[in-house]
């Protein structure tokens, strides 16, 4: 029974990672730009992200595999859960856990930046001479990787040498639980070091990106509806383009042979027209793109999806905007209870005793731990959400040094540089969030999960305490619980001792780590209340490489418009259209520029507010 148990437990692992590694495919095919993908590129970077999802997505298999070993509804451990047997599924996980955080931190330092300078190396004039060969190449980025090489190695010199904190005047520190902390193995101390030093360069682009994309995401939800769609948009824009040309050629037909060239009432119809121009051809563009012309299957099918799921975009905002609050909430109690009861304040990096003030997300994720894999289930939704957020922070924000922008993250347009660059964000961003989740989201479940002990004398000794008759006596498993029935009952799961490893022998980490999530729930603040009220520019149909920012285009048009548009993406057909263009047909006029909106105003016909334009990434 008990094989049959913890292999389900794997199994359900396994069709987790399944079916994200799709997930990981998909994204990095609609960011990257068509006309420079690289298979070197592409490759290391779906793998990569597979890696990290993996490694975040172990904590509930995790939880599972040290709880099946108890009883949660008598609180005691099962017959067949030997000492033998509990140390042999800590050992598997440990393996696994010190595996894919191992190859995390080498595809970050090592792998995705060599594959940063082999992209940078090729020239394709000097491959087709073939002055070029793939040593040379692999050389060229092989002497640039040095530098990450060199890094990683001071990296673990340092970790292997640093001393940890051990002398402490805390009563509580006395505790086997707290003992077993302290890193005996210096090769543990050297991997516990590097990763705490990775976790805390995390937090700084997870305080960031995260912390704006948990607002963005369910507002820009709310607000991206087209009000007209990419067929009409694309008939009107290239009817408009077609009319405007024409006025240029009458009147530079007009003028032509005059001395001193057009009037001037002429010439500035002329120059308003040409930079009309720029505009329809630009918007022609996007409109094409957002039609799904020239653009690989997997994107038409992409924007299909999106059109038929898009009236339910309204209610997914507002369902995402209940989640993120809740968020929010759960990290602010973790945080306010974390500041007053922790056991040792800055000494082990504010480490919890136990929960002392009730927390939503910890309740439910406990509650519903008893039965495998609802948890796993919602867990995985609550990672996809948060990388979800973290991929609209950087989109918004872009990847910057100080307030320089490096690169954009846009849809269809991501150059393979930017992608690589954005996916070691990522990784940094998810070890990030490893400890968020466990530490300030959910910490009880993290660390025993529904784990439950009798908190009662036994019988006998050797033998575990009855509470069939004593339900009150059954209590939650925690780190201080003063019965020792409780150490031989309650394991501790891997993640939440490994992060707490961390903290504690290097409370500089668990310090700046911890107050770190107060800056986070303040950023989310700061830019859930702008939101509200500003659609920001996210620049994510650039088309055109010197003009960065993007329109912006009204979104008020009325509901029934909405599904109108949508349905007309769906068919991929543009509704019938009358007579003229643009405001040409609303009054009635003819010639001149003023029949034609300006730049960022609506295009179509005769529909308000102007041809919006889908704000999605």
């Amino acid at each position: 029974m008990a094989l049959i148990q913890t292999s389900l437990i794997w199994v359900a692992y396994a069709v987790a990672i399944a079916l994200l590694l799709p997930i990981a495919a998909i994204f990095v095919h609609l960011y990257q730009t068509p006309r420079d993908r690289a298979a070197s590129v592409t490759t290391v970077c779906i793998f990569t992200m597979s890696a990290l999802l993996a490694t975040v997505l172990l904590l509930p298999v995790d939880v599972a595999l040290v709880s099946s070993t108890t009883s949660s509804q008598w609180g005691r451990k099962k017959d067949w859960a030997t000492p033998d047997k509990v140390d042999n599924i800590v050992y598997t996980l440990k393996i696994v856990y010190y595996t894919l955080y191992s190859l995390d931190a080498v595809l970050c330092l090592l792998v995705v930046p060599f594959t940063y300078f082999w992209y940078e190396e090729y020239d394709e004039a000097s491959t087709e001479d073939r002055t070029q060969t793939i040593g040379s190449r692999f050389w060229g980025a092989f002497k640039y990787t040095l530098i990450f090489i060199a890094l990683c190695v001071i990296l673990f010199v340092v970790g292997f040498f640093v001393p940890v904190a051990r002398n402490r005047e805390n009563k509580h520190l006395d505790l086997d639980f707290f003992k077993n902390l302290l890193a005996e193995n210096h090769g543990e101390r050297a991997l516990t070091f590097a990763l705490g030093l990775l976790i805390t360069l995390g937090t700084t682009i997870y305080v960031l990106y995260t912390a704006a994309g948990l607002a963005l995401l369910p507002v820009a939800l709310i607000k991206s509806a087209p009000s007209i769609s990419a067929p009409t948009l694309a008939a009107n824009t290239s009817s408009q383009l077609e009319q405007n040309r024409e006025r240029q050629r009458q009147l530079e037909g007009r003028n032509e042979g005059r001395d001193g060239g057009l009037d001037a009432r002429d010439r500035r119809e002329l120059e308003s027209l040409v930079r009309e121009e720029r505009t329809l051809i630009r918007r022609e563009r996007l409109a094409s793109e957002n039609a799904g012309e020239n653009q690989y299957w997997l994107m038409r099918a992409w924007m299909k999806t999106e059109a038929i799921f898009r009236p339910l975009k309204l209610l997914g905002g507002f369902l995402l905007i209940i989640v993120a609050m809740v968020i929010f909430a759960s990290m602010l109690i973790t945080g306010i209870d974390k500041a007053k009861n922790s056991v040792c304040k800055t000494s082990c990096g504010y480490l919890l005793g136990h929960v002392n003030i009730f927390q939503p997300l910890n309740w439910v994720f406990v509650t519903t731990s008893k039965i495998f894999p609802i948890d796993y289930v919602l867990f995985l939704l609550l990672v996809l959400f948060l990388c979800s957020s973290s991929v609209v922070g950087i989109a918004t924000v872009g990847i910057r040094f100080l307030w320089i922008k490096l690169f954009g993250i846009h849809k269809g347009h991501t150059s393979p540089q930017a992608l690589l660059m954005a996916t070691v964000m990522l990784t940094l961003i998810v070890l990030a969030m490893n400890y968020s989740i466990a530490m300030m989201v959910a910490p009880q479940y993290a660390t025993f999960g529904p784990q439950t002990y009798c908190d009662r004398p036994s019988r006998h000794g050797g033998e575990q305490p009855d509470c069939s008759n004593h339900k009150s006596a059954i209590r939650q498993c925690t780190e201080l619980a003063d019965n020792p029935i409780a150490k031989e009952v309650c394991t501790p799961s891997v993640a939440s001792t490994f992060i707490n490893r961390i903290t504690v022998n290097f409370p500089f980490f668990g310090v700046v780590l911890f107050w770190a999530q107060f800056v986070f729930l303040g950023v989310y603040l700061i830019v859930f209340v702008t939101t509200l009220f500003r659609v920001p520019h996210l620049d994510t149909d650039q088309l055109d490489a010197d003009l960065e920012e993007e329109e912006e285009e009204g979104l008020l048009a009325s509901t029934g418009r909405r599904f109108g548009a949508t349905w007309q993406d769906i068919t991929g057909k543009p509704k019938p259209r009358k007579p003229g263009y643009g405001a040409t047909d609303v009054g009635g006029s003819t010639g001149g520029a003023n029949r034609v909106p300006s730049d960022g105003a609506g295009v179509g016909d005769g529909v308000e507010g102007g041809a919006g334009r889908d704000s999605n990434w």
